[in-house]
């Protein structure tokens, strides 16, 4: 894969490749991940993507649903919660191979969490030093590769936050449905407002829609409402900023194993719910982003 550069101006509206408009890598677009549902979590730096990644993977396995949780960030964190412990990435394991992908077995990259949620962490390059999308790229090839795609029924991408490049935009072509994670603050939506600008430009080529907002670490939604009353988007769930679910990361435990309590057994119920919720499908928004001067005017109080 090599990266491509071209003018930021098409003259056409003829279906552009992908990439193209940017410098970024250059997707394969036959690379396709089977019949699984994918789900692709995305967010502000810092909002809880994580943790709302793997208590959903661990919902969908408390379903009886076969799960591939894939992490996307360099720091590698996405899974620890369902394994335990932080796993070594992709692009690790292929520099001890000197990036002979042929002499891996899937156990030296792929690794099973919670209630048999089978976990990857991609990682990254280098700060500096390369794109993100071709370590997403060359992720999905290993596991298709080594068959491990196969009987999978779900499959959830947390994918780095705040950055919307092409790189860390790949993920959108191998969703169903991309979902948003946000708090309810200004900086948040603001991170949002972008990100929808992303799902929209991939979804052009992709089959990949928006699926929702999750409402993360928040006590009330009524900034969040008012932004996707604007554009055209759901609350998918709410989720709110309680002390067990910081303590389930200190712990590095999903939801699901943390000692009883009412107000955890309200969150449990509403990762199930949610997770039937996706797995039925559920509509697709086609939300229309803001111009950022526009947020300004729109969130806050008078």
């Amino acid at each position: 894969m090599t990266d491509t550069v071209s003018l930021p101006f098409p003259t056409t509206k003829a279906r552009r490749p992908d990439g193209e408009g940017s410098v970024q890598v250059q997707l394969d677009p036959a690379l396709r991940i089977g019949t699984a549902k994918v789900f692709a979590i995305y967010g502000k730096g810092g909002i809880g993507k994580s943790t709302t990644s793997s208590n959903l993977s661990a919902a969908f396995s408390k379903m009886g649903k076969r799960v591939l949780q894939i992490g996307c960030d360099p720091k590698h964190d996405s899974t620890f919660t369902l394994t335990k412990k932080m796993l070594p990435t992709v692009i690790d394991v292929l520099e001890t191979v000197d990036f002979h992908p042929e002499e891996l077995r899937p156990e030296d990259f792929v690794f099973p969490g919670y209630n048999g949620v089978m976990c990857v962490e991609a990682g990254g390059p280098p700060a500096g030093t390369g794109c993100g999308g071709y370590v997403v790229g060359q992720t999905v090839k290993l596991l298709k590769e080594h068959h491990l795609l196969d009987d999978t029924d779900v499959v959830i991408f947390d994918v780095l936050g705040d950055v919307v490049c092409g790189g860390f935009a790949a993920p959108l072509q191998h969703a169903d449905r991309a979902m948003i994670v946000t708090a309810n603050d200004f900086d948040s939506i603001f991170a949002m407002n972008r990100i929808v600008q992303a799902i929209g430009a991939k979804a052009k080529n992709y089959q990949v829609r928006l699926g929702g907002v999750i409402a993360n670490r928040s006590a009330g939604t009524d900034q969040i409402d008012k932004y996707n009353a604007r554009i055209g988007l759901k609350l998918a769930a709410h989720f709110p900023d309680l002390d067990v679910i910081r303590r389930s990361r200190l712990k590095k435990s999903t939801l699901f194993e943390m000692e009883p309590s009412p107000e955890l057994e309200a969150v449990q119920r509403e990762y199930m719910r949610l997770a039937a919720s996706l797995w039925l499908g559920g509509e697709p928004f086609e939300a229309v982003p803001m111009k950022d001067r526009d947020i300004f005017d729109l969130l806050g109080y008078d």
